[in-house]
Parts: C-alpha cells; sequence; structure tokens
C-alpha cells in the first residue's frame, strides 16, 4: 500500500534510506524513547544528531534564515525520514525536547533567544529537556503547580518539582512552563521559559525504570533565580506557546507504525525457531492466525496514520484523529509483545545480558516499554474519554 506517496516522495525516501544506512551510529536501538546510557554514546548520538540537522532531514521546517528549508519543506517528508530512521533501526536525533523550544523561539523569542541557542541545537551540541510534566498534575498538565514568581530585576523566582523528564540528566537547558498567576483560570496563568540545568537550585534525580535503564527523572527546583531573558514570549501566555510547539510534531505515529510492522515480521522469524508440540511454532494454525490478526491490526494502523496525515496536511483534522491512533499504537505494540513472550516460553522472562535470553532480551524490552507507551503520551483511558466526547459526542 502506498497511502498516496508520490513518486517525488518516494525519490526522497530512497535518499533518505541511503543516508541512513551510510551514517547511523553503532547504537543497539531498544523500544521506546530512551536516553543514552553513557557517555560515548551521549557523543554519538550528539554527532548523529549534527548530521541529520545538516543533512536538511531534521529542523526542515524551520526559516531559511535559521537553516531550514523554506518552500522545500514538507510535512510529508517529515513523516518520510521518522519511518526511514525506523526501517533502518537507527536513533532518531536527540533533539525530542529541542524541538519543541526551537518551535517556541522561533514563533515566540526575541532574535536574541534564537540566535543564542538555535545553532547549539542544530549542531546537537545543546541538549534541551522538557520540564511540564508533574507528580500532582496526571494528564492534566494545565493543574500544574510550579511557581515562578517575578523579582526586582525583571526576572523570576522558581520554585517546584517535574518528572518524567526525558534526558534531564543529560540536558543543558530546560524548556520549563511554570504558573506566573495563580489567580488566573488554571490555562491563563502559565508562562514559559528557558532554564539553564546547572544554576543553582536545580536538582536532577535519574528515575529507574522496570526495562533497568534511566531514561526518565525528576527535576526539583528550589528557589532558581532566571533572569529577565528566560521567558519566551509573554508572561502568562505559556499555555499557548506550548500547544503551538507540541502541533509541530505529527511525524512520530508513522515511526510508531514501522516500529510495530518491524515487530510483527521479527515476531514471524521467533515463531520459526521455536517449538509448539515439537513443531516449529510457524506451522501452528493458532499460531499463525494469531500472527495474521496482528499483521492485519497493523496494516489498519498504518492506513490510520497517513489518514490522519492527509487530514492534517489539508487542515482538516479532527480533535479525535490523534487519541485513535495513540491509543491503537499503544494497545497494540502490547498485544504484539505479551504473544512473542508466550511463544517463547520459560525464555521469554530472560533479559539482555542472559545467556539463554530470545533475540538477546528484545523481547522483554519490548514488553515492558509497551505498557510503558499505555501511559505516556497520554494514557489509554484518557485517549478513551477524549474519542467518546470529541468524537462520538458522549457526555464527559
Amino acid at each position: 500500500m502506498d497511502y498516496g506517496m508520490t513518486p517525488e516522495l518516494e525519490e526522497f525516501r530512497a535518499e533518505v534510506s541511503g543516508f541512513v544506512a551510510a551514517n547511523k551510529p553503532a547504537i543497539t536501538v531498544k523500544a521506546g524513547v530512551r536516553s543514552a546510557e553513557g557517555a560515548e554514546e551521549l557523543a554519538l548520538l550528539k554527532e548523529w544528531t549534527g548530521k541529520l540537522f545538516a543533512a536538511g532531514y531534521v529542523g526542515a521546517d524551520w526559516p531559511e534564515q535559521y537553516g531550514g528549508k523554506g518552500s522545500a519543506h514538507s510535512s510529508e517528508k517529515d513523516v518520510v525520514v521518522g519511518e526511514e530512521l525506523a526501517r533502518g533501526r537507527a536513533p532518531a536525533a536527540i533533539q525530542g525536547a529541542a524541538h519543541l523550544v526551537s518551535h517556541a523561539l522561533i514563533d515566540f523569542g526575541t532574535e536574541e533567544q534564537r540566535q543564542k541557542y538555535l545553532p547549539g541545537i542544530r549542531s546537537g551540541e545543546l541538549i534541551f529537556c522538557q520540564l511540564f510534566s508533574e507528580p500532582s498534575s496526571g494528564s492534566d498538565l494545565a493543574s500544574l503547580r510550579t511557581k515562578a514568581v517575578p523579582t526586582e530585576d525583571g526576572g523570576f523566582k522558581v520554585t517546584g518539582q517535574k518528572v518524567w523528564t526525558t534526558n534531564g540528566h543529560w540536558a543543558d537547558y530546560g524548556y520549563l512552563l511554570a504558573r506566573t498567576d495563580p489567580d488566573a483560570p488554571k490555562h491563563r496563568g502559565i508562562s514559559a521559559f528557558i532554564v539553564d540545568m546547572r544554576l543553582p537550585g536545580v536538582e536532577v534525580r535519574p528515575l529507574r525504570e522496570m526495562t533497568g535503564t534511566s531514561d526518565f527523572n525528576e527535576v526539583f527546583l528550589d528557589n532558581v533565580e532566571l533572569g529577565p531573558d528566560a521567558l519566551i514570549g509573554e508572561v502568562n501566555r505559556g499555555w499557548g506557546i506550548a500547544n503551538s510547539s507540541l502541533g509541530h510534531e505529527r511525524s512520530g505515529v508513522a515511526t510508531s507504525a514501522v516500529r510495530l510492522q518491524q515487530n510483527v515480521e521479527a515476531l514471524k522469524d521467533l515463531a520459526k525457531n521455536v517449538t509448539r508440540n515439537g513443531r516449529p511454532a510457524i506451522e501452528d494454525g493458532a499460531v499463525q492466525d494469531r500472527i495474521g490478526e496482528l499483521a492485519a491490526a497493523v496494516t489498519a494502523l498504518s492506513a490510520l496514520v497517513y489518514a490522519n496525515i492527509s487530514r492534517w496536511s489539508r487542515k482538516t483534522e479532527r480533535p479525535y484523529d490523534a487519541p485513535m491512533t495513540k491509543l491503537m499504537f499503544s494497545e497494540l505494540g502490547v498485544d504484539i509483545a505479551r504473544f512473542a513472550l508466550e511463544l517463547a516460553g520459560e525464555a521469554g522472562i530472560l533479559v539482555e545480558g542472559d545467556a539463554n535470553a530470545v533475540d538477546r532480551g528484545r523481547w522483554q524490552d519490548e514488553f515492558l516499554y509497551a505498557r510503558a507507551y499505555t501511559i505516556a503520551g497520554g494514557s489509554s483511558e484518557i485517549m478513551r474519554n477524549l474519542i467518546a466526547e470529541r468524537g462520538l459526542g458522549m457526555p464527559r
């Protein structure tokens, strides 16, 4: 299925595929959104990020004066890049949060801020983290409690706690949302800032996850003093700034669909290499049926993704499109990984580093992170509510 890909886009796809094959770093790509596991891997990711920007595969939607592609860019090309990175088993640019803050700066920041931060983001040298989520706010980000109190010099003093901060332990700067008007309605009293993660009062505590790695962090802000130049845009306009920057990231769902397609292919290989009733499991009718069901579901997800991308490019996107895709992707990921562990039997509980681990522990890692995806980015329960209310017109 070509999902409406034009010859021009397929030519671009071949170009990106060749670039990825020739330049991708020697890093084993694992499930989900992961941080570098050490300084050596971090250096490789930063170098790779710089190459992706330099080639125009990342940051192409920036204005030309800041290194973007201008009219040569299209959202469909972003999707192709995301898919080919996934297909080539190459890591994405390390700048997930930097992608968000770059658009916040381009659209709302001062020229001084753009000149200070954008070149370092493009080179891969500056790492940003996203200081949005909090322990008490859950999926309701607008209820955040971190406070930014104005100071006499025009700056702010920030106190609060953030959590689920990817790359927080590696970050040079943070893209922060904090409450600047406690008396305003919750969406209207929030401002956006850039925080130097080396400032006094900033403490980062890595969280060890059930995958065995530390990709997320808690960040504590204890009377952190920010200068006037840390504010992005206007005071109390942070909610709109954050939503605008989040709206620039749409290629991730296409990437996720490709990864699930790869997992179905790996599931077929697994079924050929394990036995059921003394024969290769792939010869069992029930196994064939289940793999067929999962493959069909992934194909349906891909069709949904491209339908959403088409609507987005035509500016006819519906408010329940993204929740449908996110829900289907995250729940399907769990189903695929769970069935792989069932096929693997006792060896399925073994993890990376265990001598007899199936596929070097890949499926154990996939299963653990797949469960995380049903929470990250909006839990499955929240997604179902959004679909019911916005798509089916059901009461809150």
